[in-house]
């Protein structure tokens, strides 16, 4: 939805991310991206980040991460 941002996190699993509509804002340490449809960003396991959808129209994105998820390997920040 429009306005949503998780909490960061470092997860200990590699995530690749492809926006379908709209646009994703990725924020690592290194800066922040605005992922935009039709483009991918990958995000190393073990490095911070955090995603939002800033944009009125929110943001439509498949994410995969290897090895899968879960909310034991993902450490968000509290």
């Amino acid at each position: 939805p429009a306005g949503w941002e998780e909490p960061g996190q470092t997860p200990e699993f590699d995530e690749f991310t492809v926006v379908l509509r709209g646009v994703l804002r990725v924020e690592t340490r290194s800066g922040t991206l605005s992922v935009r449809a039709g483009q991918a960003v990958i995000v190393s396991r073990g490095e911070w980040v955090r995603y939002s959808s800033p944009e009125p129209e929110g943001a439509e994105y498949v994410a995969v991460c290897l090895p899968a998820f879960s909310p034991e390997t993902v450490h968000r920040d509290s």
